[in-house]
């Protein structure tokens, strides 16, 4: 049993290691409204929690004890409603569901008369999205990354399938300039970080790294049952080569964000790597269906992920 309380407990009758809600049999459902200034639409946006559903334009905060977050949105800028979503529920096979991420162009009309394409990619954190989102600024402020794990396992272990298109080509839309077609597709990812995490007395989060592991998917494959994502202890800076997100987060701006004592939202500066025996006190775990810079992707890229459980 992993010590990685309370959000990655067991979760009866389901198995020892299973993330909470990781079988994503279970979505919580939400419809919003958009602004009329953008269309008006009715939108569904989709959570990983506890079966139910949310009506109105409300923030959301994780329910039931769920460890997942989505990059599935609701934001508010300036007084319009905007939502994305890019995450969804999936069905396996029969009453087995999965979390399907996609890679997607999501299009706004202002006013019925401005059309703006914006390349999405979907993901799944463990952590939370503060909502709603106001600015578009410093993203990763907005992203509370990581729960308390106090265990040292040797793998993540998940199922996957990747859908990749016949293409060779990424598409950059900020939906502020004009499309760009670039050389070469995208990868879905995922990675597992463990940080030592400490506060000193003005509230600032610090962190060595203690482990580290992560995985492109660069061709599609069909269903791939417990592959195992290893962790490496200690320096792996070997890893960072072939796998540069997995590069230290050293500065405030590459920093992810999470709560400190007293509420705030602050940077986790990594100061270096930790010792090879080190105990963490979290775990990040990062689900993308893209690897590179925000607003490019190859559309249609669709990560598939399902039993994710820590070894």
């Amino acid at each position: 049993m992993l010590a990685c309380l309370p959000a990655l407990a067991q979760t009866a009758p389901v198995g020892n290691g299973l993330v909470k809600f990781g079988d994503f049999n279970s979505w919580v459902t939400r419809h919003i409204k958009e602004s009329h200034v953008i269309g008006g639409h009715d939108k569904t946006l989709y959570e990983v929690g506890p079966t139910t559903t949310i009506d109105g334009n409300k923030a959301y905060s994780n329910l039931g004890g769920s460890p997942w977050a989505t990059s599935n949105v609701y934001a508010k800028v300036a007084g319009v409603v905007k939502t994305s979503n890019a995450v969804y529920p999936a069905v396996r096979s029969g009453n087995d569901k999965c979390a399907r991420l996609a890679t997607q162009m999501e299009s706004v009309k202002v006013l019925g008369l401005v059309n703006m394409d914006v390349m999405v990619a979907g993901s799944m954190f463990l952590g939370q999205m503060i909502e709603p989102i106001k600015s578009t600024s410093n993203p990763y402020s907005k992203m509370e990354m990581g729960v308390p794990c106090t265990s040292r396992p040797k793998a993540l272990v998940f199922d996957y399938k990747v859908d990749m298109p016949a293409t060779n080509t990424r598409v950059r839309s900020t939906g502020f300039s004009s499309k760009k077609t670039l050389p070469g597709h995208d990868n879905p990812v995922a990675f597992v970080i463990l940080q030592r995490r400490w506060e000193d007395a003005d509230g600032n989060l610090h962190a060595r790294r203690v482990g580290s592991g992560g995985q492109l998917f660069t061709s599609g494959s069909p269903w791939k049952n417990a592959f195992h994502l290893g962790i490496t202890y200690g320096n792996a800076s070997s890893l960072v080569a072939s796998h540069p997100y997995l590069a230290l987060r050293d500065t405030e701006e590459k920093a992810y964000y999470a709560r400190n004592s007293k509420g705030r939202m602050v940077p986790v500066v990594e100061e270096g790597w930790d010792s090879a025996d080190a105990t963490p006190t979290h775990a990040i775990v990062m689900f993308s269906a893209g690897s590179g810079e925000p607003y490019i992707g190859t559309e249609g890229l669709t990560l598939y992920i399902d039993n994710v459980k820590f070894e």
